[in-house]
């Protein structure tokens, strides 16, 4: 049973933590747009994508790597002039500037045109390119690079199941009987060459953290924690490191920087959010490499296992569920157990809880660092034996449970928050 349920485990975080390059959306719409074109023939000369209207909160105002624009008509365009579909969500990686202008051209001469799809799915991008008479359409659907069907001309060549039926989502989710304690099992005890690959995580985003800090992306949330260290302001030390490091990773993610995050459910800010302070606190106490990479997976595990429970995109900002995978690993390896595990994790339900999710942009950063300092403050409770009980709010007495209440409340009554959000932000 423990071999088969950690051999879930693997599977599901080699699948669910995979390099990307910019936000997800968008580069699943251009994705979408890649696959198109291979079957095109002919050059491009209309684009049209329709989106659900979760991909469209989420892609209207993040940068698009390499592009120096915002927002799904650019992500189409470059999509469709040089993207790499093999590449999948690293697929903008090789554009160029002469592609960049090639679809901006496409833009301004009005034949890219993006709309909000009528259907039910989360998450769903319809990516018609044309040329001439003729024309092929890509759905992807339910994930980033979940291609549903292919159409040519009037004529479907390729239909798939989609990837929330009953068997894709066994296979992808195996914590029908796991729990946190299973999970903190697995990332102390496995043997270390079968998770060594989550130490990718740790290159990749500190890379990018690195890049937001010599760079002006975004809000500069990171750097402006920096210069004013700098200036004597603000003191060093280890919260003060978490969301330097942390935000500046989402800084240079969210405005286009050219260098992969690595994602986490579908998520570069997710990935960083449960990667960069666990990283920080590793180097703060100069910890060796096999303890880095276990608090990495119990992290990013976590991190998965609560994000399992709830829909795909939601009005619940992500980051704050993937710092909670994030304090796990931070608990450990400031020397805490399962139990002020447990505890951490519910202080965090009990302080950020409801954070909305209102698109992906510049702003995102600040509420990555707003999770991250969450999480410090709740590991440094949780080792004083301070949290917040199940006597509190939607807290239950232990974190499984209190996940599932997070999750109902992501699941039930935010979804006309949703709607609510995406009605503001298409009419202001």
């Amino acid at each position: 049973m423990k071999t088969n349920l950690w051999n879930g485990f693997i599977d599901v975080v080699k699948r669910e933590v995979v390099p990307a390059l910019g936000c997800t959306e968008p580069v699943s719409v251009a994705l979408a747009a890649a696959i198109a074109v291979e079957k095109l023939n002919g050059t491009v000369e209309k684009i049209t994508a329709l989106v659900s209207p979760n991909l469209m909160k989420n892609g209207m105002g993040v940068g698009v790597p390499g592009t120096g624009m915002v927002g799904l008509p650019i992500a189409a365009a470059v999509g469709a002039i040089a993207g790499e579909a093999k590449a999948q969500l690293e697929v903008l990686k090789n554009i160029t500037p002469e592609d960049v202008a090639h679809a901006k051209t496409l833009i301004d001469a009005g034949n890219v045109h993006v709309g909000v799809a009528d259907v039910n799915n989360i998450l769903y991008a319809k990516v018609t390119v044309t040329s001439g008479d003729e024309f092929v359409a890509v759905t992807i659907a339910d994930s980033h690079t979940h291609v549903m069907a292919i159409e040519e001309n009037g004529i479907t060549t390729y239909i798939a199941e989609p990837a929330n039926t009953a068997t894709s989502v066994k296979k992808a989710n195996p914590f029908e009987s796991a729990l946190l304690e299973d999970i903190y099992d697995f990332s102390l005890n496995a043997p270390l060459d079968d998770i060594r690959f989550i130490e990718q995580a740790s290159e990749l985003n500190d890379a990018l953290s690195e890049e937001g800090l010599t760079g002006k992306y975004g809000l500069q949330i990171g750097a402006t924690f920096q210069r004013n260290v700098d200036r004597g302001l603000l003191s060093g030390g280890l919260l003060t490191d978490v969301l330097r490091r942390t935000a500046a990773a989402s800084d240079a993610r969210m405005d286009g920087a050219m260098k992969p995050a690595m994602s986490n459910s579908g998520s570069g800010n997710q990935g960083i959010a449960a990667t960069m302070p666990v990283v920080v606190v590793a180097d703060f106490l100069k910890v060796d490499k096999e303890k880095t990479i276990r608090a990495l997976m119990l992290s990013h595990l976590t991190a998965i296992y609560i994000k399992s429970h709830q829909n795909k995109l939601s009005a619940l900002c992500g980051a704050t569920t993937a710092s909670m995978g994030a304090v796990a690993g931070m608990t450990w390896l400031l020397g805490g157990d399962l139990n002020k595990i447990n505890n951490a994790i519910c202080s965090m339900i009990g302080d950020i809880a409801g954070i909305i999710c209102d698109g992906a942009k510049t702003s995102c950063a600040m509420k990555v660092s707003s999770s991250a300092g969450s999480a410090v403050k709740s590991a440094l409770m949780a080792l004083d034996g301070i949290y917040v009980t199940g006597n509190e709010g939607i807290v239950a007495d232990n974190a499984d449970a209190s996940i599932r209440n997070l999750s109902a409340l992501a699941n039930g009554s935010m979804t006309q928050t949703d709607v609510q959000i995406l009605d503001i932000m298409v009419n202001k």
